[in-house]
């Protein structure tokens, strides 16, 4: 009934979660000056770091659902319509109108107790989730909300380094004491804050947009270090400023995050962020090897030995590739970190069985930039010819998990395809939004499994099974299967066997005509998906 009355209601809905637990969820933002980095900071001028927990809550738990926009709503509209097209003074008029999109709210409950872990271990598993371009905390919401109701902490973070539509930055007060009313919060948002609009920047790699998306990066894999060490804190009960003030207090968290065994923190992202996340990964691992690195190597994250997050990333720590956008981790001052395989290579690492990654149709048909995310996915990436998977030793290394959905776009991982479905189908070619969104998270889970990290059971209509006596299970053998046991769901070889005519370096040094390299219009990252279509002046701007 409610799914029925939800297709009624003029106002986007998510659908539940389908894990076994409930979700809470809890907005944070942190002084930099109350946390240790582990890596120099490339911008003075972020004071805070913020980001959304979504967990599992005591079943009933009650209080107010989360607004999909946050406050200032109309100011983050306003954002949204300049990230889509508009100028800047038809961005603000657009920004009184969509009232609909005011009331979009997270099917999480705000501020809910953080549920005492049923399971032999008391702590629960943490995720940390790295939004793409034009997301936010709030943006993937119902994925990470998803792989939070079947057992798991997952942090979203919101980045500071112009690739969100808009951000925010609140002041840090020199006493944090005291306390404001929700209502003084909405007002401080606009008069106590640094704003960061979104960046545009060209995705034709040239020295310009290199230089411009390594200047990104600094920025987010400082961020995850520093909110790397905010969790750690939070779980051994340190005492934080949140500067939300419409948040509770944070000790809730005290001793139930695993966050301290080496390789259990899982790391995932989406897109830019999913780029973000190999970069984290790979410059954490490889950050004591960088003496021998060309002198044409310039580092972006400089993690010591001794840090934290040095010793958390290790080759066993799963990594979880949404729709990974190459580009950025290919700049010539980055390209020997490139070249270094993903770490659960290493010897005596599990290879492939800890990365998962999941393709849109629209990037898998991508065919340049498919091969270069086979060379990445392999157990090195700087060849060009098909890998044998075995080690030095002859014995078998697992592939990579890698898939990708039928009928399935670039936004197909964020809110956007679930909410907007009529928009995203006409224009983009998603089909059943929310079938797409549950197959990822029945990977992600399964992948987590496979890792032994424990997690709630798969239902058996997420496996959508039509025997009416089936039951949940924690074992989803199918949806990591490579025979296609499971409809419009494709498993992809890392084999460039057949992909000699296409030359993915060419393309990253930006020297192949538009018409080879281009994936098709959907692929392209950020408001262009629909400015290529010739739709952006029309349509784009009503979602």
């Amino acid at each position: 009934m409610t799914s029925y009355l939800s297709k009624l209601s003029p106002v986007p809905a998510f659908p539940n979660y389908t894990g076994p637990y409930k979700v809470g969820s809890i907005d944070v933002e942190i002084p930099v000056s109350e946390l240790e980095s582990p890596s120099p900071s490339p911008d003075s001028s972020i004071s805070t770091v913020q980001y959304r927990i979504f967990y599992p809550c005591e079943p009933e738990a009650k209080g107010k659902t989360v607004n999909w926009i946050p406050a200032p709503q109309r100011d983050y509209l306003a954002g949204y319509s300049r990230f889509l097209g508009a100028g800047s003074t038809l961005a603000e008029f657009i920004s009184f109108f969509p009232r609909l999109l005011h009331y979009i709210s997270i099917p999480a409950r705000k501020n809910a107790p953080l549920l005492q872990r049923p399971t032999t271990n008391s702590r629960w598993p943490v995720m940390i989730f790295s939004h793409g371009l034009g997301g936010s905390r709030n943006a993937y919401s119902h994925l990470v909300g998803s792989i939070a109701s079947h057992g798991m902490i997952v942090i979203a973070p919101e980045h500071r380094d112009g690739s969100t539509p808009i951000s925010y930055i609140r002041d840090v007060p020199s006493s944090t004491s005291s306390s404001t009313s929700s209502q003084s919060e909405k007002s401080s948002l606009r008069k106590n804050t640094k704003t960061v609009d979104y960046l545009r920047l060209s995705h034709t790699p040239s020295p310009e947009v290199e230089e411009g998306r390594n200047s990104q990066l600094k920025i987010r894999l400082w961020e995850l270090g520093l909110i790397h060490d905010s969790i750690l804190k939070l779980d051994d009960a340190a005492t934080l400023t949140n500067l939300n003030t419409s948040s509770v207090s944070l000790s809730g968290f005290k001793g139930k995050m695993d966050v301290h065994t080496p390789g259990k923190i899982t790391m995932a992202g989406h897109s830019f962020g999913a780029a973000t996340m190999v970069q984290f990964v790979k410059s954490t691992f490889y950050s004591a090897q960088t003496s021998t690195a060309p002198s044409s190597y310039t580092p972006l994250f400089t993690p010591s030995s001794r840090s934290s997050i040095a010793s958390q990333i290790t080759k066993q720590t799963p990594l979880i590739m949404l729709d990974i956008w190459c580009l950025p981790l290919r700049a010539q001052s980055t390209r020997w970190l490139w070249n270094q395989p993903l770490p659960a290579y290493s010897q005596g690492g599990p290879g492939g069985a800890a990365l998962l990654a999941i393709e849109s149709q629209a990037f898998f048909k991508w065919r340049v930039h498919l091969k270069a995310t086979k060379r990445l996915l392999s157990p090195d990436p700087s060849s060009f010819t098909p890998h044998s998977y075995k080690d030095a030793d002859g014995q078998p290394i697992p592939e990579p998990n890698f898939y990708y959905a039928v009928s399935s776009a670039h936004l197909s991982q964020s809110d956007f395809g679930i909410i907007f479905p009529w928009a995203t189908k006409r224009f983009l070619g998603i089909e059943e939004p929310d079938r797409i969104l549950r197959l990822n998270v029945r990977a992600i889970t399964q992948l987590l499994r496979n890792n032994s990290i424990e997690v709630g059971k798969t239902s058996h209509e997420d496996m959508e099974l039509e025997d009416p006596n089936a039951v949940e299970t924690d074992y989803d053998v199918k949806i990591l299967s490579r025979e296609g046991e499971v409809r419009a769901w494709n498993f992809i070889s890392t084999d460039l066997g057949d992909m000699g005519d296409v030359d993915d370096e060419e393309d990253a040094q930006g020297k192949v005509e538009k018409t080879k390299s281009a994936g098709p219009s959907d692929a392209v990252i950020g408001n262009e998906i629909m400015k290529e279509r010739g739709q952006l002046n029309g349509t784009a701007t009503k979602l």
